[in-house]
């Protein structure tokens, strides 16, 4: 890895701007995830809010030749999901919904979890045990410990429930680019040594497979998948490491209100 970006508390402050943008936008398309609407439709309401109602610029739009302004994951999609006017949401389906905006040069990023009437139980329990995964990698940031703690405690307890980890993704390092240094890997791994110190901001973002952790690459150069074809679900927010563990950047007022975490995280 190479050196780490520590942010001041006036890029922070930026930051803050962004991420809250970017969680709004997962807040406001919830009403219009419902049976009948396609992929497609959701993006072009996200783009529209983002660029007309926030004055932000989508970040996924062009990366790389990206063609929309966010990313949308179907059941066995595990992420890079391109959105697509053919498909339309059917009852039972899961899906992930991956929004990053840029204001005034900064980033945030964040993604959740949807569903479309009743999930099945597999899906329903796939879909806590992510949320719970990126919350008990919340819970262990603190500056002092290394990186790959937050994987392995990761690991520890999505294998224990019977899922498995996405090895080939990560979480990422983020300010002003869209990925930097540090990778975060959500699975027991080697980090190169590195230590978490105040400053520090990077997203967690754990993909987990109701089935095997392998995946396969779509021929549209994008779109992931599980290889066994079973369903997929990830949870994603940005934060920053402080001297008491991390201030969740990206939180919905949803999350606040259920307590299981909280913006200030003390974990010291």
């Amino acid at each position: 890895m190479g050196k780490i970006p520590l942010r001041t508390e006036e890029e922070i402050e930026k930051l803050r701007v962004a991420c809250k943008l970017a969680s709004d936008v997962l807040v406001m398309i919830e009403p219009y995830v419902k049976e009948g609407v396609s992929t497609a439709e959701l993006d072009r309401i996200c783009h529209e809010y983002i660029v007309n109602e926030q004055q932000a610029i989508p970040a996924c739009l062009n990366y790389h030749g990206f063609p929309n302004a966010t990313c949308i994951s179907l059941n066995e999609v595990v992420c890079h999901g391109i959105p697509s006017a053919d498909r339309k949401l059917k009852k039972g389906d899961i899906l992930n919904i991956d929004v990053t905006v840029i204001k005034d040069g900064y980033y945030g990023d964040n993604s959740k979890m949807y569903v479309v009437g009743e999930p099945s139980i597999r899906d329903k329990r796939l879909i806590e045990v992510t949320l719970e995964s990126l919350y008990i990698g919340l819970r262990t940031v603190k500056p002092g410990i290394r990186l790959k703690e937050i994987g392995k405690t990761i690991q520890q307890y999505v294998e224990k429930q019977g899922f498995s980890v996405v090895r080939e993704y990560c979480g990422h390092g983020i300010g002003t680019e869209f990925h930097c240094d540090p990778q975060v890997l959500h699975y027991s791994s080697d980090d190169g040594g590195v230590v978490l110190q105040e400053g520090m901001v990077f997203t967690i973002e754990p993909m987990v497979n109701a089935g095997k952790k392998e995946i396969r690459n779509m021929p549209d150069g994008w779109t992931v998948k599980t290889k066994d074809r079973s369903h997929s679900a990830q949870f994603e927010h940005q934060i920053v490491v402080t001297k008491e563990g991390c201030e969740v950047m990206t939180i919905r007022d949803e999350e606040i209100a259920e307590g299981r975490i909280s913006r200030i995280m003390k974990n010291v």
